[in-house]
């Protein structure tokens, strides 16, 4: 349930929460995408985990 906050808003969907790991099929593979839910629309997506490192679209909190 970690917080994060998209730095380019759409939709007025600034402020997410991860409310679920994707778990791969094999369960030796490492994780790969997670489930986010937008606080104002309640609205879900499903993006690499690797996505929210880009400093230029995603910082962890909320701000």
């Amino acid at each position: 349930m970690s917080k994060w906050t998209a730095l380019q808003p759409q939709n007025k969907e600034k402020h997410f929460l991860v409310v679920r790991l994707l778990q791969p099929e094999d369960p030796q593979a490492p994780i790969t995408e997670v489930e986010l839910e937008a606080v104002y629309s309640r609205r879900s997506r499903i993006i690499p985990w690797k996505t929210l490192t880009d400093a230029e679209r995603w910082r962890q909190g909320w701000h």
